[in-house]
């Protein structure tokens, strides 16, 4: 078994794999978490969902347990324009695909409102068949022509609120202080300490 009950909390006995294919995605995820949650990570092709960022990354966690067989965390990122009422959202990375960095500010050319924000869901699920827990993180800011290096996503033209850089020419840890991704792995990191959770290796192999 990946996880046992033992008096308020869980014991582990593998780490939690965290499910990603991005490279960039995994770099900051270890940076911000450092060593407080020992995890793998692993790709795994998971259906893209339609819906709510929380229902989306709930069902990616229940399927992903399943294909793991043990405790998983999966991740669900957006980036919602206000003048579109939270659009592109969920789907920001098809449409970054078809229409690029010009395409996403040709979107808001017409409004006067710029304004958006980046929101990151984590789900967590302790393994097949038990309900995972959601937790939310955004960071308001505004769509601005891009700027900065184009090698992670949308960060060059999402400009956080009280800063004059985007999150592209932000150093990593200045963007890993008020990322949304870290604030969602802010309550991740608490809820596991809450929660009790403990690793036991096995080392015998």
């Amino acid at each position: 078994m990946a996880a046992v009950a033992r008096g308020q909390g869980f014991v582990l006995s593998r780490p939690v794999t965290f499910v990603t294919g991005n490279a960039k995605k995994l770099e900051e995820v270890k940076a911000i978490l450092g060593q407080s949650i020992p995890f793998q990570s692993l790709k795994l092709d998971l259906p893209e969902l339609q819906g709510e960022p929380e229902d989306i990354s709930k069902e990616k966690a229940r399927l992903a347990a399943i294909q793991v067989n043990g405790p998983v965390l999966v991740e669900d990122t957006c980036l919602c324009f206000n003048a579109l009422k939270g659009l592109p959202g969920p789907y920001i990375k098809w449409f970054l695909q078809k229409i690029g960095h010009e395409g996403l500010n040709n979107l808001l050319m017409a409004y006067e409102d710029k304004s958006a924000y980046a929101l990151c869901g984590f789900a967590f699920a302790l393994g097949p068949n038990i309900e995972p827990i959601t937790f939310l993180g955004k960071t308001p800011g505004k769509i601005v022509p891009a700027r900065g290096p184009n090698d992670f996503g949308w960060d060059p033209i999402f400009q956080p609120d009280g800063y004059d850089q985007t999150y592209a020419e932000m150093a990593k840890e200045e963007k890993n202080k008020i990322s949304h991704r870290s604030k969602a792995l802010a309550m991740v990191k608490s809820h596991f300490a809450e929660a009790g959770y403990t690793f036991q290796m096995d080392t015998s192999t």
